[in-house]
């Protein structure tokens, strides 16, 4: 089966990407021919919590469950098929404007019925709230409260003031730059529901809005107004956490294009084969399954009603090391631990008919103008045994049935991987295979359904195996994967000069020089073996074209399919 990428050659834009609003499409009113007034789409994993700013709500599924109510892209903005990115007209009248370079600042003119879904209007707090949620900042909130998966934007932002006119203008430190200001955060939760329920003094008290920040990560979002609300086309009526959120129309939704589906429910499934089952039955119109199963999609092909997209996505399997383990700490085992491990065997076992290659970059695709390989001189995921043993001899290890530490003590840890994740697991097994080589006895230590987020948070694993999911904005990458106060870096990986190389990404409004110091980064951090990418994982997903239309292929969009979801219809 031959994949072909789209769009975005690598999930870099360049400097030719264009900024629009929303309105790349149409809409009509009326129920479809099927008769049907609900849609029930499938996730394929459960999440952990509401919030998608906090480190355990970083993630793909509970991105996906909570994209038809939030703003567009989470924070007002997305990447569309075509590289274009669209500013949600929603909440924006026009695109934002640099006003500054010196100090950076960006101007935002509101939409003046920029609303949430019970009324409220978007106001300059809930953009200040976003600030102070991502900030990393004690005087904002408590830090072992908000736990903040990135902190690249918020930690860089001087005041977010608001003009007589009505605009927004969101000013920088001094020195800081960003040629993706373009694509900044700006508005994702309701201030106004956080002072409704106790927390009024949230920009002036860090513990409360520390509280506040938690509220929304354990809190579902309900019709009278509790959780996060959205300025999305659709609003919650009913949601269980890690399980379903069912939607109906937001009736104060300002955007151009309406949504027409009376009933939308998004419920998780767990697996690829259940996902099969449940469409093949008509209990499900639609999924996006975590994994890319050949099997399964030889079953879905079968049902001349199921359509089925298959692509060259934007998530990227990887292993990542615990360098706070008391093995893994030493740069020289990662280094032959990863060379041992045979990356294009786990690719070929895992997609025989595919054609899938290892990934040799962690920032960009191989169509990337971008692109460099800086994994091969490293010898990383080549499989070769005597090399590995060679590192391990050289830095004073004794090889052998059991590899025994320059200390004397035998050399076991553990890897994790999703429980019912077929692809990682089998990684995971073959790993196992390719480290017993070298004298490791690899534990294997299964995550349960719906505790990847906890696990990564808490650094429960000694190797792991994940996936993230790229972006077209790729300056915030380097520092969001390797920085030493990252709160995604969960291996604790640091260096000193990989820090300088990240700080320099951001330096600049010219996007060609961005990518270079993106791949200064790439050739800091490649030798000390802390993420060995595997591969750009294929993507597939499913839709009942006798009942649904409207899901496109777009591996730009952290919501996959789902990124257009005012568009979809009901045939």
């Amino acid at each position: 089966m031959a994949l072909t990428r789209r769009a975005l050659g690598g999930l870099t834009i360049g400097g030719s990407a264009a900024l629009t609003l929303a309105a790349c499409g149409g809409n009509e009113d009326g129920e479809g021919g099927s008769g049907k007034k609900e849609i029930v789409w499938a996730i394929s994993s459960a999440w952990t919590s509401w919030n998608e700013n906090t480190q355990s709500g970083n993630n793909s599924y509970g991105h996906q469950a909570m994209t038809p109510m939030t703003p567009w892209g989470q924070t007002g903005g997305e990447f569309a098929p075509d590289g274009e990115f669209h500013y949600d007209d929603a909440i924006f009248a026009a695109a934002p404007e640099l006003v500054s370079e010196a100090p950076m600042q960006i101007k935002y003119t509101l939409n003046e019925n920029a609303q949430w879904s019970d009324g409220n209007p978007v106001r300059l707090e809930d953009f200040i709230f976003q600030w102070y949620s991502v900030s990393g900042n004690a005087a904002h909130a408590n830090q072992e409260k908000a736990l903040p998966a990135s902190i690249d934007w918020g930690s860089q932002i001087a005041s977010i003031e608001q003009a007589e006119d009505g605009t927004i203008l969101v000013t920088y430190v001094e020195g800081y730059s960003d040629p993706e200001w373009l694509f900044s955060s700006t508005v994702y939760l309701p201030s106004h529901i956080a002072e409704a329920n106790g927390f009024a003094d949230w920009q002036t008290d860090p513990e409360v809005m520390g509280d506040a920040i938690q509220y929304f990560e354990v809190t579902a979002p309900t019709a009278d107004g509790q959780g996060v609300l959205g300025t999305g086309p659709y609003k919650v009526v009913d949601a269980k956490l890690g399980e379903y959120v069912v939607y109906e129309i937001n009736e104060n939704y300002q955007g151009s294009i309406k949504p027409t589906i009376e009933k939308l429910t998004l419920r998780v499934i767990e697996g690829s084969e259940a996902i099969t089952t449940e469409m093949r039955q008509g209990t499900i119109d639609g999924a996006w399954p975590s994994e890319f199963s050949e099997e399964e999609n030889a079953k879905i092909a079968e049902n001349p009603d199921f359509a089925m997209e298959t692509y060259a996505g934007s998530v990227w399997q990887h292993f990542d090391s615990n360098t706070q383990n008391k093995f893994l700490k030493d740069v020289e085992l990662r280094k032959a631990v990863f060379t041992a491990i045979n990356v294009q065997d786990i690719c070929d076992k895992n997609y025989p008919e595919t054609g899938v290659q290892q990934k040799l970059s962690h920032f960009f695709l191989p169509d990337s103008p971008y692109w460099v390989d800086h994994i091969s001189a490293t010898g990383q995921g080549s499989g070769d045994v005597e090399a590995a043993n060679a590192i391990l001899t050289a830095a004073g290890y004794t090889t052998g049935e059991t590899l025994m530490s320059p200390d004397g003590e035998a050399v076991t840890f553990n890897m994790r991987y999703a429980d019912s994740n077929p692809v990682r697991k089998l990684a995971a097994e073959l790993a196992q295979a390719s480290l017993a080589e070298i004298g490791i006895a690899l534990e294997l230590v299964a995550i349960p359904d719906g505790e990847l987020g906890n696990v990564l948070a808490e650094a429960d694993f000694d190797l792991i195996i994940f996936g993230w999911i790229g972006s077209a904005a790729f300056t915030v990458q380097p520092s969001q994967y390797f920085h030493s106060e990252s709160g995604s870096n969960y291996g604790k990986y640091s260096n000193p000069v990989a820090d300088e190389a990240i700080d320099k990404v951001r330096s600049t409004f010219d996007l060609d020089e961005a990518a270079q110091f993106t791949n200064d980064v790439d050739a800091i951090v490649a030798p000390d073996a802390y993420t060995l990418p595997l591969f750009d994982e294929p993507q597939v997903f499913y839709v009942n074209k006798a009942v649904l239309e409207g899901p496109v292929v777009n591996p730009a969009s952290q919501a996959g399919p789902l990124w257009n979801i005012r568009e979809w219809k009901i045939v």
